[in-house]
């Protein structure tokens, strides 16, 4: 009895699949070269996270710079390009920080741990006499 209802079921999507018409949406973008200006920047005194980024792009050239602080108080200034012809190029410098850089101290309290004393507690053993069986 199922197999006449997968049947049927089967059937009635072939035929409700060959009514229904499929309309498919061309989307067409013009051919305009990408133009973009992007800049962001962190200062957080408190975390000590100091970081910016700018890039900027024409067409199928991309100019930018980030600068970000090392872990070894060192400013870390990344200029790069890219290009068709030349690809990805990064310049990396490296110059020290002129000033101290404030960075968050956070001093967990030490938890003392505490015991309990423990209770020796000697429970009776029952004892129980099983019968013997012989096989």
């Amino acid at each position: 009895m199922a197999f006449k209802y997968f049947a049927m079921f089967a059937l009635m999507a072939v035929t409700s699949a060959a009514v229904l018409p499929v309309a498919v949406k061309h989307i067409e973008y013009p051919d305009a070269p990408a133009e973009y200006h992007f800049q962001y920047s962190v200062h957080d005194d408190h975390t000590g996270d100091i970081k910016s980024q700018q890039e900027e792009r024409h067409g199928d050239n991309v100019v930018g710079q980030y600068t970000l602080i090392d872990a070894d108080g060192y400013r870390r200034v990344v200029d790069y390009t890219a290009d068709e012809h030349n690809g990805f190029n990064a310049v990396v410098h490296r110059e020290p920080v002129k000033t101290a850089i404030p960075v968050a101290k956070v001093i967990a309290p030490i938890a003392k741990v505490y015991s309990a004393p423990i209770a020796k507690v000697s429970l009776p053993v029952a004892k129980v006499a099983y019968p013997a069986y012989h096989y």
